[in-house]
């Protein structure tokens, strides 16, 4: 187990080098530069900027002075956000985000084994259909949809819930139900389709041979089973969550991370382009590691067959 955990932490490592490296560089293909929208810049001032950040400096110093800022934990400066670093923006951005998407994550999670289940073992009957028919919604309707008209039935129409806003529990609850029509939807489907799969094989027969109560084939045999598409995909999709989500947080007035993914686009602002991709890739391939070790855990065939130990 030891060896396999560290050959997935190289491969992590290398993998955000990559990530980083390939941002850096595209991220400069992009035309003109941080300080070309300020129309009423003089040359002189912005050849001044320019300076002060190294962007009159070859692509491959820039890489170098960025990489060794990196490794001492520093993203830069906003180019954008006055007196602002990166550091400071994610750091104050990222726990509204964060816990939304926690919280949208446990609710499609829980949710969507449990369609999953419940459909499987009523294949063609009534709960079958209620799960895929959420399922549809979950993947075919958007979320801001689907935020919309839980904000007009929910908040403004029945006042169950605040309209928009961030400081208490409450206004949690919306958006996190939003967020988690996707999440749900993948799972239920995915849940479904692997329990199917392993109601058809020969130790399910062989247990209800034994005499186990169904309980006990469900539950130790079904479910452990079936569970590990699911495991497979939670890296992702909760990465893809917690880091925000622009249009759900604008409709409900989040304070998170997800608008400064869309504006550093816009303002070309080298710095947050590059600190919000390696912060989100850092999560991404952080939690894909977390997967690799589980599936290593939950079934140990998988690492035995990679060599591990």
């Amino acid at each position: 187990m030891l060896r396999y955990t560290l050959e997935r932490t190289l491969y992590m490592i290398i993998t955000l080098w990559v990530i980083v490296t390939l941002t850096f560089f595209l991220m400069h293909m992009i035309p003109g530069d941080p300080f070309t929208s300020e129309k009423k810049v003089p040359e002189q001032i912005r050849q001044n900027m320019l300076a002060k950040y190294h962007l009159d400096k070859p692509l491959i110093v820039q890489y170098g002075y960025y990489l060794r800022n990196l490794l001492h934990g520093d993203l830069g400066i906003s180019l954008k956000y006055l007196n602002r670093t990166v550091n400071e923006i994610i750091a104050n951005g990222f726990p509204a985000s964060f816990q939304i998407g926690m919280q949208s994550i446990i609710i499609g999670v829980f949710l969507g084994l449990l369609l999953g289940i419940v459909a499987a073992l009523n294949r063609n009957g009534f709960w079958d259909y209620v799960s895929m028919i959420l399922a549809v919604i979950g993947r075919s309707v958007p979320n801001f949809i689907i935020a919309t008209l839980l904000q007009y039935w929910l908040a403004s129409k029945w006042k169950l819930f605040p309209v928009s806003g961030w400081g208490t529990f409450a206004h949690t609850v919306l958006p996190s139900i939003a967020l988690s029509f996707a999440s749900l939807a993948i799972i239920s489907r995915l849940m479904r389709a692997s329990m199917l799969d392993v109601i058809g094989q020969d130790y399910i027969k062989t247990a209800k041979a034994k005499g186990l109560s169904p309980f006990e084939i469900v539950w130790r045999h079904m479910i452990r089973n079936a569970v590990l598409p699911v495991i497979t995909v939670l890296g992702p999709l909760t990465a893809g969550i917690v880091t925000g989500t622009f249009v759900v947080e604008r409709i409900y007035g989040i304070p998170g991370l997800g608008k400064y993914y869309v504006q550093s686009i816009y303002n070309n602002d080298y710095t947050m382009i590059l600190g919000t991709t390696i912060f989100y890739s850092a999560i991404l391939v952080f939690l894909v590691f977390v997967v690799d070790i589980t599936y290593g855990l939950v079934d140990p065939r998988i690492r035995l067959a990679k060599g591990g130990k």
